[in-house]
């Protein structure tokens, strides 16, 4: 039998009193009590709309507890399009202000690790061998909206190896800390490159509290092979980005909703990867231009906090 109690004045009471909206209690921080308010209302009114019984709200409780076990909270974000659309409404709040011609930004995703060594503006990266990888050079220019060099920019790389592995969260244990991750600074001509291996895309662990999820909603967890960016400069926005390797399989299907059409550059085959002390001589090589955005104001309103894991180099 379903039941309204949403609108009851005992239950406006309870999500007041839970939330301390209007600060009825002693201290508290007024914007957490008014997004709880908020969040808290919104599922309470879900409960009562669609007639959530309590095993399913036990369920989604005890489905907490395990994303929390597999520490899997920001890969959620991503699988459900929560870091999507956090991206939109940046892009929007760019709109409104009459900001564009930067690279567009995309998700960060859960496996950045800070503390990767900085090289000048040449980087090899692959510092484990794999042997289900090809040799691949990434490089490019960063450029201001004028098309200028940016000098001084950090531009921070990651990606997974040949089994779809991050190092730092690979589970097998095989990899160095720093294993196709990197940073270097450009010089003057704002050129920088990074000297790795073809990586592949990955998948959600099978047992993991994100994949048991998205098989409840007859959904994949894979992503198609990419390369993930920060790139950083004094005098220009933070841009968090990614590109895609041209011709995976899932470009369009990817779980993370990550893909942009501007973030697909070719892949080229070229010859002369041993005298770059690549593992073999032809390798593929993908050229990528970064172009930043100024500050709003004078402030980087890019910068979004939140809990990245960190290795000492």
């Amino acid at each position: 039998m379903s039941v309204k109690v949403f609108d009851t004045r005992e239950v406006q009471d309870l999500l007041k009193a839970a939330s301390n909206a209007g600060g009825s209690g002693t201290g508290g921080n007024a914007r957490t009590q008014q997004i709880v308010l908020r969040l808290l209302g919104d599922l309470f009114k879900a409960i009562d709309d669609l007639d959530i019984t309590p095993d399913e709200v036990w369920a989604g409780v005890n489905y907490l507890n395990k994303l929390g076990q597999d520490g899997e909270a920001a890969l959620l974000a991503a699988g459900l399009g929560l870091e999507k659309y956090l991206d939109i409404r940046m892009d929007a709040e760019d709109e409104a202000i009459g900001l564009d011609g930067g690279t567009p930004r995309t998700i960060e995703g859960p496996l950045y690790v800070a503390g990767a060594p900085v090289r000048d503006s040449v980087a090899k990266i692959d510092l484990d061998a794999d042997d289900g990888a090809g040799p691949l050079v990434i490089h490019g220019t960063v450029k201001d909206l004028d098309g200028k060099p940016v000098a001084g920019a950090l531009v921070e790389c990651w990606h997974a190896n040949s089994h779809g592995f991050y190092s730092h969260f690979d589970p097998t244990g095989k990899q160095s800390d720093f294993n196709l991750r990197g940073a270097v600074k450009t010089g003057a001509d704002g050129k920088y490159e990074f000297r790795t291996l073809m990586p592949v895309g990955y998948g959600c662990p099978p047992q993991g509290a994100t994949q048991q999820l998205l098989n409840r909603l007859g959904r994949h967890g894979n992503r198609p092979a990419h390369v993930h960016f920060f790139v950083t400069s004094d005098d220009h926005r933070k841009l968090t980005t990614q590109f895609n390797i041209d011709g995976d399989p899932l470009i369009w299907d990817d779980f993370a909703y990550a893909t942009r059409e501007e973030l697909i550059p070719p892949v080229t085959e070229r010859t002369g990867g041993t005298a770059l002390g690549m593992k073999a001589d032809a390798y593929q090589d993908i050229e990528f231009n970064f172009v930043l955005t100024p500050r709003v104001q004078g402030k980087d309103n890019q910068i979004v906090e939140r809990l990245r894991a960190s290795a000492a180099a």
